[in-house]
């Protein structure tokens, strides 16, 4: 043991048993051209279970989460609210964005998207004086 230290912190050429080639792997899905992809995918939640490969998706960075809710909505609301906040937590751990839109739907953004929600944050619906 004490040999693979002193190779390790001498300074001195290393042997090849140390220097080795190697290829380095992106995490990143690239498409042909090079460039990295983002995912935009869909998932559908019939049961708490069902948020773990979105969950899985969104921890991995590349993945805009469109998820439908509309099936747990109808069968359990607690288990619902549960799958919400999961989601909630999830998002502020990768610093990502949130938000629901119409009836049954949310979208889960990674940290480097954000999820417009209208000019200037100003509600869009018409004032009653119009």
């Amino acid at each position: 043991m004490a040999g693979v230290l002193e190779k390790l912190f001498s300074g001195k050429q290393q042997s090849d048993e140390f220097t080795d080639d190697y290829v380095e792997i992106s995490a990143r899905p690239i498409d042909k051209s090079g460039k990295a992809k983002v995912v935009v995918r869909p998932f559908i939640v019939e049961d708490f279970a069902d948020i773990k490969p979105a969950l899985d998706a969104l921890r991995e960075g590349y993945t805009v989460a469109l998820i439908n809710i509309k099936p747990l909505k109808d069968k359990d609301l607690v288990e619902l609210k549960r799958a919400v906040s999961k989601l909630k937590k999830t998002c502020e751990a990768i610093e990502g964005d949130i938000a629901g839109f119409g009836e049954d739907w949310i979208v889960v953004t990674p940290s480097f998207a954000q999820i417009y929600r209208g000019m200037g944050g100003e509600d869009l619906q018409p004032s009653p004086e119009q």
